[in-house]
């Protein structure tokens, strides 16, 4: 099919500070993609992320570099898993939909969408301001902390006493070694810690091999796309998928298929990114162990026909939204 692709980087401004062990930031850039063939326009999202090396303008430029005929399955093989890929197979899904006058869903053979409960992340701060913060989320049924310094345990502690009654995951973005995990897990099982991702940084974690693993650890940045999966053996119990590391909902579908074959449990994550990121993940996140989609929680603006929040979880997102 012959295509009209643009590209627009949009800035959305956080709700307040947002940190992570690798820094802080006050809004969320991303890239949104327009695919255009005839009088329908379908519509994705990605958020370039240096961690990955990527950046907005090499992400635009491996865009603008894609031939003006393509589809879906060729887009595979022109670009690799990341953002570009991502931003361009969703807005892809989003044009079949309007084309076949169906739902995103129908097209991919799946059943039609429910709620999903999402984690909330609190940002990175003092255990006396994550305390507060805790408190004030209370009423979350799972909250997500990142972590990753020598602090560790009284940010940990805090956030327990602010909630009690939520269930608590942890990041620690690769800030861990074996030997701390190790020493943290009896503090961890005993504060009800249901999930620790990414311990040790990718290309690392060979240490987690044969080591007790009382709370469950999911792959993060150590996991992309189904090319990950034979070094996760023996690591990890679940794997946590994002679109903008698999490169779209399409190998996103495929890598959950072939995870759940080899007996990991499925996390659906997000980069901090507006409703029409989260939208196709919803449909990833059906049923999944733990689904982590609150981007848009996290912002103090967002795009129009966005998604709902409530206490049932995050809705499936209108057509007019995405799909």
């Amino acid at each position: 099919m012959r295509l009209e692709i643009s590209t627009t980087q949009d800035v959305f401004r956080l709700a307040q500070v947002f940190t992570i062990s690798r820094g802080s930031r006050t809004e969320a850039r991303v890239l949104t993609v327009q695919v255009r063939d005839g009088g329908l326009t379908g519509r994705g999202e990605c958020v370039p992320y240096a961690r990955y090396g990527e950046t907005p303008e090499s992400v635009a430029a491996q865009i603008e570099g894609l031939p003006g005929q393509f589809d879906r399955a060729a887009l595979q093989e022109l670009l690799p898993p990341g953002a570009a890929r991502n931003a361009v197979d969703c807005a892809l899904w989003d044009l079949a939909a309007k084309q076949a006058g169906r739902r995103v869903w129908e097209l991919a053979g799946l059943p039609a969408p429910r709620p999903e409960i999402t984690a909330y992340t609190l940002s990175l701060d003092s255990a006396q301001a994550m305390e507060a913060q805790a408190a004030r989320h209370a009423h979350r049924p799972l909250l997500k902390i990142k972590l990753g310094t020598p602090d560790d345990m009284p940010r940990l502690e805090a956030v327990r006493r602010g909630a009690p009654k939520a269930r608590i995951i942890v990041d620690a973005n690769e800030g861990w070694s074996a030997e701390i995990y190790a020493d943290l897990a009896p503090h961890l099982v005993r504060l009800g810690v249901a999930l620790v991702e990414q311990p040790l940084p990718a290309g690392e974690d060979d240490a987690l091999v044969g080591l007790d693993r009382p709370v469950p650890l999911c792959a993060d940045e150590s996991c992309h796309d189904r090319a990950s999966l034979p070094a996760l053996r023996g690591k990890y119990d679940l794997v946590n998928i994002k679109l903008d590391k698999t490169g779209g909902l399409t190998e996103a579908l495929k890598l959950r298929e072939a995870a759940e074959a080899e007996g990991y449990g499925i996390f659906v994550g997000c980069m901090v990114g507006s409703s029409l990121a989260m939208a196709p993940a919803v449909l990833l996140a059906q049923g999944a162990a733990f689904t982590d989609l609150d981007g848009p929680l996290l912002l103090a603006e967002d795009r129009a026909h966005a998604l709902k929040y409530d206490a049932a979880g995050v809705h499936p997102p209108e057509a007019a939204l995405w799909g």
